[in-house]
């Protein structure tokens, strides 16, 4: 059989839409109030990929962060909890590098620090008000020459339309950038949520899984906007497996300047509502381009769930399907085989009668069953073949015992992921 393993299978992710709200260009520059920047200062020697980015907020802007559940943690997440808590969830800018995870390295806090301190000194702020990220290699020291050399010309460069510039710089085998933004109104005001994204390998749903910076201009509390992030992170990038491997350096933060000028949100309402919708929008276009973009990926897989007797039950129910192996193989080979499905709802840990259980496997070319109360029916092999050939497919289940539903997101597995893994350090 012939697999495509050349990885030129269009990466583009269809927008999912909204009444109200329009998707913008801009990434992480889209929102008011912020500027960005991104260059190549040495740490990856292909000169003309960038591997150090950096995003200003013009103004001190209201954070909130998700981490990795990794207990093995990244330096840079040790050195944004205690910032966020020194400045009491407030930041004025990031600071990110490829290539390097500074990740289990003795010296790991004080380069992430001083990684701080330079972005700070460049911006005539306090060390404190930088938060810090890095992606790359773990275990291998993070060399800060490059980075303090060239921190002066990436400051000088930064500008509102410097988005794309930093995008480039978080990537590692990624294969494409990934940027969303869209635009709303609140109390009459325009507001824009937008951000960006790294990430191919090492993704599983487990509480963040990348690299995420995602800003917003408008006017919201601190605290309501950790509650919007997690709730929002619970149904995106924790429904979301390229491999089964949580890494640890996984981050999402979000910052809200205010630009806006809308009445302040400070509690659930309608307003709140609004600005969560936005949110969800952005975090679920970056979450399905992730998952297209997973390391020798030709195929987006994603798993809806509904007739669950309850949300949780759905959602492990589709992040067991997505996430098995075998399923994730039968997919790149084309091959309909509906029993690893089967398997999968089956060790899925919830709670419900497999007896009910039906399946359809769906895509641009068209939609087959292949299940019916957890029994196999006839149809056509050439037919869910045309159906698993195209570069996005659904797997349907309903368990036909409730009203609730969720969704997941993943990709096929090839022969690719193993060679981009097995030299990953070469």
């Amino acid at each position: 059989m012939d697999h495509k393993t050349d990885n030129t299978v269009s990466k583009e992710v269809s927008y999912e839409q909204a009444e109200g709200y329009r998707y913008v260009e801009g990434g992480v520059c889209a929102a008011k109030g912020y500027r960005a920047n991104g260059l190549n200062c040495g740490l990856n020697p292909v000169k003309e990929k960038n591997d150090l980015a950096l995003l200003v907020s013009e103004t001190p802007a209201r954070a909130a962060a998700v981490y990795t559940t990794n207990k093995v943690k990244g330096a840079p997440i040790l050195v944004c909890r205690e910032h966020l808590e020194r400045t009491g969830n407030t930041a004025r800018a990031v600071i990110v590098n490829s290539k390097n995870a500074n990740t289990c390295n003795a010296d790991g806090v004080e380069k992430a620090e001083r990684m701080c301190s330079l972005a700070a000194n460049a911006l005539g702020i306090a060390p404190e008000e930088v938060l810090v990220a890095s992606t790359g290699v773990i275990g291998e020291i993070l060399p800060i020459e490059p980075i303090e050399s060239h921190m002066e010309k990436l400051a000088e460069g930064l500008s509102v339309s410097g988005n794309l510039e930093a995008a480039k710089a978080i990537m590692t085998t990624d294969t494409v950038k990934k940027e969303a933004a869209v635009e709303f109104e609140l109390d009459g005001r325009l507001c824009r949520v937008g951000g960006m994204a790294k990430g191919s390998g090492m993704i599983c749903p487990n509480m963040a899984t990348t690299l995420n910076f995602i800003t917003t201009d408008c006017l919201i509390t601190a605290e309501m906007l950790q509650q919007a992030l997690s709730e929002i992170v619970r149904v995106t990038y924790n429904c979301l497996s390229v491999d089964g491997d949580t890494s640890t350096n996984d981050m999402v933060l979000l910052l809200a300047g205010g630009a806006a000028g809308n009445e302040e949100i400070a509690e659930d309402g309608e307003a709140y509502q609004k600005f969560r919708t936005a949110l969800y929008l952005v975090m679920l276009h970056l979450t399905k381009m992730l998952a297209k973009d997973g390391e020798g990926a030709t195929k987006l897989l994603e798993c809806r769930v509904s007739g669950a007797p309850d949300e949780e039950c759905a959602r492990i129910v589709a992040k067991s399907v997505i996430s098995s192996p075998l399923l994730k193989c039968a997919v790149f080979g084309e091959d309909a085989n509906w029993g690893r499905v089967l398997c999968a709802i089956g060790y899925a840990e919830a709670d419900f009668e497999i007896g009910r259980v039906g399946v359809f496997l769906s895509g641009k070319n068209g939609s087959v069953e292949v299940c019916r109360d957890g029994a196999g029916v006839p149809f056509s092999e050439a037919a869910a073949k045309e159906v698993l050939s195209g570069d996005e497919v659904t797997i349907l289940v309903d368990l036909g015992q409730g009203e609730a539903q969720a969704r997941a997101f993943g990709c096929d597995l090839t022969y690719d992921y193993v060679r981009i893994n097995g030299d990953y350090r070469s």
